[in-house]
């Protein structure tokens, strides 16, 4: 009698990166809604595209927020900075439109975000927005 080959369960297929910023990022529910408490997400390899001369831009992104009702889901987060990896982008606008992201995505009490670019020619830009934006602003 022949043995049978076991069933072998086909791997998962790898998630693409998509080409632009795919807009909301995955969220899951606040344990401790009732509670004011600040998680810190530091991500160190942020790229993107200079527009005016298409040389590559390196950050480290530094998000700091309160949560509400949800918190962001680390894995899709890190998929969705990936979809910065060839968008020709300022440093000021990607920094402020991945912040209004993360806001819609998360509805945080609080939440700030700083790009620090490294230096190019020379000069480095360090980028802060916050959410809600400060009073008399």
């Amino acid at each position: 009698m022949a043995k049978r080959a076991k069933s072998v369960r086909p791997a998962k297929p790898v998630s693409a990166v998509p080409a632009e910023p795919s807009g909301p990022v995955d969220c899951f529910p606040n344990r401790h809604p009732d509670r004011d408490y600040e998680i810190k997400i530091v991500a160190p390899e942020f790229t993107a595209v200079c527009p005016r001369t298409g040389q590559p831009d390196f950050a480290t992104l530094t998000l700091t927020y309160t949560p509400d009702k949800h918190c962001l889901e680390l894995k899709s987060f890190k998929l969705y900075l990936q979809s910065y990896r060839n968008r020709g982008i300022f440093h000021e606008h990607a920094t402020n439109a991945i912040l209004d992201d993360l806001v819609r995505s998360c509805r945080p009490r609080r939440m700030t975000l700083t790009g620090a670019f490294n230096a190019r020619g020379g000069i480095s830009t360090t980028v802060t927005a916050t959410y809600p934006a400060p009073r008399g602003s």
